[in-house]
């Protein structure tokens, strides 16, 4: 996607996990919840009706695709998908897996506590989880 630029909020603030056929994969920084951030890979894509309606259809396939098996993996109680963009205009989604416990359950995941950084091979380990989900749940009908 030669005009694809990634916003530096988004970069800084997740991991590049996978590039799947519209939007690329990327893990939020905030170890507290699985959670990762789809973005399409096409250029000037602030809201959602920006993408043409076969391009929407995919995000939606990839976003709810992945959820369910992360869902699946996780064994979580209630998947979050969500797109707010109020501080990065650069249109993104987010797909977080919820646990009745968690410490935001039942709220919103925004403005409860502050991130928690991964630590030692945790984040390469939920980097890796995800990668294998969102290869299996794009490649199955």
């Amino acid at each position: 996607m030669p005009n694809f630029t990634l916003d530096s909020r988004l970069q800084q603030d997740s991991i590049h996990v996978v590039d799947l056929p519209l939007c690329q994969v990327r893990l939020s920084g905030d170890a507290r919840y699985p959670w990762v951030i789809l973005i399409p890979q096409r250029a000037d894509v602030v809201e959602i009706y920006d993408l043409p309606g076969d391009e929407q259809v995919r995000l939606w396939q990839e976003a709810t695709r992945l959820g369910k098996a992360m869902m699946a993996f996780y064994e979580g109680d209630k998947l979050n998908i969500a797109t707010l963009g109020n501080v990065v205009a650069q249109f993104h989604l987010h797909v977080i897996v919820r646990f009745s416990g968690d410490a935001a359950w039942p709220g919103p995941v925004w403005g409860h506590g502050s991130a928690e950084a991964y630590s030692g091979d945790a984040l390469e380990q939920r980097r890796a989880e995800i990668a294998r989900l969102a290869s299996a749940a794009i490649s199955s009908p």
